[in-house]
């Protein structure tokens, strides 16, 4: 599968060579290039993004204030033609630093090292998940615990971990990645209907505005990305 990528710069060339770039190498997939940090924000808050490659000089708002305020942060490489940049983009755990004019190599050894490291976090997470037809076994606060599938009613992306609200009991947080776990889950009884939100499709009763309500005060949003596929869901089980 590929990794889900997106470039912005608000220098139209620049921008176009990445996404250029994005495009060749086989493992990566160009999901959008924006020309500004407030437009890949609308892209961020409905797809699921592995990968940010950003200038880090852009007007109103810079790469690194754009980085700073994600809560589900992607992996990040920082483009920019100043070098005295790379010691601020480290310090916002960037993956990696690439120095204007940016070569098609420097680019492809920056990739390789984010493939790596999502290889590596994905190797790691599936041991410490456990899948059975009928439930799960993750690790939390280091201990091993039993998830009943029929208990879960929705699953919640919060950075680096995923919490799994049940109907009868305290939600259980463990550090695993959304797209960990949704591998793990039967798709006929799970679906992912945002970036940051997976549900239990048997638990949905209530839908208004186009976001699933549970328990009357819990609103969550199907985004664009997933909006086709919820609504076949949709048309062949709610009569």
């Amino acid at each position: 599968m590929k990794i889900s990528c997106i470039a912005i710069d608000d220098e139209p060339l620049a921008v176009k060579k990445i996404s250029a770039y994005i495009q060749k190498t086989p493992f990566l997939e160009l999901v959008a290039e924006c020309r500004s940090a407030f437009e890949a924000m609308e892209i961020i808050n409905n797809r699921a993004v592995q990968v940010i490659f950003i200038d880090i000089n852009m007007p109103d708002l810079s790469g690194l204030e754009f980085v700073k305020s994600l809560t589900n942060k992607p992996y990040i490489v920082f483009t920019t033609a100043y070098s005295e940049y790379a010691v601020e983009g480290f310090l916002v755990d960037a993956a990696d630093y690439l120095l204007k004019p940016i070569t098609y190599s420097s680019f492809l050894k920056a990739a390789n090292k984010v493939k790596n490291l999502i290889d590596l976090t994905a190797s790691s997470q599936k041991e410490s998940i456990r899948a059975t037809a009928s439930h799960l076994f993750v690790k939390s606060d280091y201990k091993l615990l039993r998830i009943e599938l029929d208990d879960i009613k929705f699953i919640e992306s919060q950075h680096e971990y995923i919490k799994v609200h049940l109907i009868n009991s305290a939600p259980v947080v463990t550090q695993l990645s959304m797209k960990t776990i949704e591998e793990q889950l039967p798709p006929d009884r799970f679906m992912r209907v945002h970036r940051s939100f997976i549900v239990s499709l048997k638990k949905i009763s209530v839908i208004e505005r186009n976001r699933i309500v549970f328990d009357g005060k819990v609103y969550i949003p199907v985004s664009d990305q997933y909006k086709e596929k919820f609504q076949e869901y949709i048309d062949g089980n709610f009569v």
